[in-house]
């Protein structure tokens, strides 16, 4: 996402795009309801340790690990395989996501560095830094053309001032717009859709759209499939108005299937089947 010549607040403009005022409201009347739910009130912490099995659970399975839940939560070993390394990188960004909530604003990079980090810890030399001239982005998922490192650095600079000065973009905008920027970048040699889908968690629990993080887009993201999660970055990557809107648009999607599969974990507490 380039901000040359943009206005002084370039998130916000997006919130103007056709139908993204309506996908706005359209997630934060689903995350009323699953907040107004009466098991949220006695029983949330047990809501956001299962929306955070689920959203890493989706999260892996994007990236190529596409176990059922109850393999994950069975399963100790995430080290033997690709896929068992794939899960556990996930499984430990969703636990490192909220620890790194009030470092976002003031410095964005560093926890990107540090989710990569947690992700990729056994990977070697290129683990917690943006990958450089020459270096490969692994990342099976996404085809698009790679970006340069010079590129990447600069897009990334951009990306973080505009954290850092802050928006009045809707909570579900700037997640999109970190989530399809960190995509279409890969800045790391490694993990780059996990980071990325983390970045999106934090930032949707850290504006307050979702401070009990019981609203698990990855989660959503792997349920729409792959096919339309890259058609919608497709989108984002082209820069038109109706593809940032449609990328937009597809990540409130992915939030209200987040929402549903915590709504339907309320209503299984609340008739104590689990």
């Amino acid at each position: 996402m380039s901000t040359t010549g943009a206005s002084a607040d370039p998130l916000a403009a997006l919130g103007s795009l056709p139908g993204v005022a309506e996908s706005v409201e359209s997630v934060r009347k689903a995350v009323d309801r699953v907040y107004g739910h009466r098991v949220m009130r006695r029983r949330s912490n047990e809501i956001t340790s299962e929306a955070a099995l689920r959203g890493a659970r989706g999260s892996a399975a994007l990236s190529g690990a596409d176990w059922a839940l109850e393999e994950v939560r069975r399963r100790t070993d995430f080290g033997v395989d690709g896929e068992a390394r794939v899960m556990g990188a996930a499984l430990r960004l969703t636990a490192e996501a909220g620890q790194l909530l009030s470092v976002w604003r003031q410095s964005p990079l560093r926890v990107l560095a540090r989710l990569h980090l947690v992700a990729a810890a056994d990977r070697g030399d290129a683990v917690g830094r943006p990958r450089l001239e020459g270096e490969s982005a692994d990342e099976p998922l996404v085809e698009l053309p790679l970006p340069g490192a010079k590129e990447v650095a600069g897009r990334l600079e951009g990306l973080a001032d505009l954290v850092i000065r802050g928006t009045a973009a809707p909570a579900l905008v700037t997640a999109a717009v970190v989530h399809g920027e960190l995509l279409a970048l890969r800045p790391f040699t490694s993990y780059n859709g996990l980071v990325a889908r983390a970045a999106e968690r934090i930032v949707l629990i850290g504006s307050g759209l979702d401070p009990k993080a019981v609203c698990p887009a990855e989660a959503g993201h792997a349920e729409l499939g792959r096919a339309e999660y890259l058609a919608a970055l497709d989108g984002y990557v082209s820069g038109t108005p109706a593809g940032m809107a449609g990328w937009i648009a597809h990540c409130g999607r992915a939030v209200e299937l987040g929402v549903r599969e915590s709504t339907a974990v309320c209503e299984a507490l609340q008739r104590g089947a689990a």
